[in-house]
């Protein structure tokens, strides 16, 4: 680097501190007029005079200008960078929300499955596999024939096979409803 080189290099950092001392506040006040929040104010100042720094200012008929064009762009590209990052915060919390209810869905539906087998079980072979052909879509007829009885009686035996699973079924929730309260009471006790 030859000394002539060196002077206008420097003259080129005086240069810019005179523009940064003078314009500093001036950038700060356009973007606050758009955001006003004086520390997010001062960053995109920051980072408008940074790319005036490596801008061959030599180019720009007024400074001035495209200071306060940069302040305004600055401030809007902010403002847009902010609503990108809350919507997609938001898209995550919205989705880690149905995941935990996804996941509340299936344990409860899985806990009801459970429950439903274990009341299918204490029914009798004819009552529980009456339930399960009707359920399969079994019309009467079929049914008849297969549990080898008059189609007549399908229907109050059905009835019937339903009582009493509702019976055991409701019988059993209690049950685990309170065998989970003596355990909870258990656990506060401890």
């Amino acid at each position: 680097m030859s000394i002539g080189e060196d002077e206008a290099s420097t003259s080129e950092v005086e240069g810019f501190e005179g523009i940064f001392k003078r314009y500093y506040s001036y950038v700060v006040r356009q973007v606050m007029r758009i955001i006003p929040a004086q520390s997010v104010a001062e960053d995109i100042a920051q980072e408008i005079f940074i790319r005036l720094y490596h801008v061959d200012r030599s180019e720009i008929e007024n400074i001035e200008a495209w200071l306060a064009k940069s302040a305004t762009n600055g401030a809007y590209n902010y403002i847009r960078s902010e609503k990108r990052h809350r919507a997609r915060i938001e898209k995550e919390r919205q989705q880690a929300e149905k995941i935990s209810q996804s996941a509340e869905i299936h344990w409860i539906n899985q806990e009801e499955i459970e429950s439903v087998r274990k009341a299918l079980i204490l029914l009798s072979e004819r009552d529980r596999n009456l339930l399960l052909l009707k359920f399969e879509g079994f019309n009467y007829e079929e049914l008849a024939q297969i549990i080898q009885v008059k189609k007549e009686s399908v229907g109050t035996l059905l009835t019937r096979a339903k009582e009493r699973f509702r019976s055991l079924y409701f019988q059993r929730k209690e049950e685990e409803q309170d065998c989970t309260v003596t355990s909870k009471e258990r656990y506060k006790l401890t």
